[in-house]
């Protein structure tokens, strides 16, 4: 069993790298990818675990873009080589961007009568800090019930807190995936409402930068999603990817190795196909 989608505490998970690896020793993983946002921090730490414990522990990264006004996430994986100094600096770009739009959103929170510093985020954050962390500060305090409770009435994209973030075209992000050596796939695309016909010309944009797969297995595909999205692999090219998307207490209810909430699991067989490709 597989899981190529998930998350430490590096960036928006709860669980510490060591500990993402004792769960999925437990669920019976042979393959792992970390892929904390804009981060490399959690496999780095996760890679003596992981040997220790016989798991396949893959390089990832998620790096969140745009494409017009939509947020759109693009996973990239290292299976043949470390990415070079450049694509390092990059991150640092886009976390320093994070950092400045965190500063608004903290402003923009007090302004709402939610008293939540930037200093309590990162606190949570560790190497990335994002809304989840604020959402969880906001949780503790006591402003809401929930983390999806946080996001409805303040951090959602349409809710009265959100700061728009300047991230970069999904176009370029693949672009600068592939030239560090990474396999680039557009990751859990059922979230985007994009229609069918604005869907592929997306990716057929994408294709046409060097995007190497789609994540067709996710915790928010049904199987119709499924469905559609392997077509649409073989339709443009690409090859199927799969992730539970995992983020420990953040995301009760999802396993590793599953999409689906629990119901399908992610074929082996489609790692070794990204591997042979890249």
């Amino acid at each position: 069993m597989i899981d190529l989608h998930t998350h430490t505490n590096e960036s928006d998970g709860t669980r510490a790298p060591s500990e993402l690896i004792q769960v999925a020793k437990q669920a019976g993983l042979q393959s792992l990818a970390i892929t904390d946002h804009d981060t490399f921090a959690g496999y780095l730490q996760a890679r003596e675990a992981a040997s220790q414990q016989g798991i396949d522990l893959i390089r990832g990264i998620e790096v969140s873009t745009k494409h017009g006004k939509k947020s759109i996430h693009i996973l990239g994986y290292f299976f043949r080589n470390d990415p070079p100094d450049s694509f390092l600096t990059w991150l640092e770009s886009l976390v320093a961007e994070r950092e400045e739009r965190n500063s608004l959103l903290s402003n923009q929170l007090r302004t709402l009568g939610v008293d939540v510093t930037l200093e309590e985020a990162r606190a949570l954050g560790r190497t990335v800090t994002g809304r989840v962390h604020f959402a969880r500060v906001m949780v503790q305090k006591r402003y809401v019930r929930s983390i999806q409770e946080a996001f409805d009435q303040y951090l959602a994209d349409n809710a009265p807190a959100y700061v728009e973030a300047n991230d970069p075209p999904s176009a370029i992000a693949v672009e600068k995936l592939r030239s560090a050596g990474a396999f680039p796939v557009v990751a859990h695309l059922g979230r985007y409402g994009m229609a069918p016909e604005k869907e592929e010309d997306f990716l057929f944009q994408l294709r046409n930068a060097g995007l190497g797969g789609i994540e067709v297995i996710h915790t928010d595909h049904a199987a119709e999603d499924v469905t559609r999205y392997a077509t649409l692999a073989a339709k443009y090219g690409l090859l199927p990817s799969g992730g539970s998307d995992y983020h420990g207490e953040a995301k009760p209810g999802v396993r590793l190795g599953f999409g689906d909430f629990g119901k399908i699991p992610i074929p082996p067989e489609w790692l070794a196909r990204m591997r042979e490709a890249n």
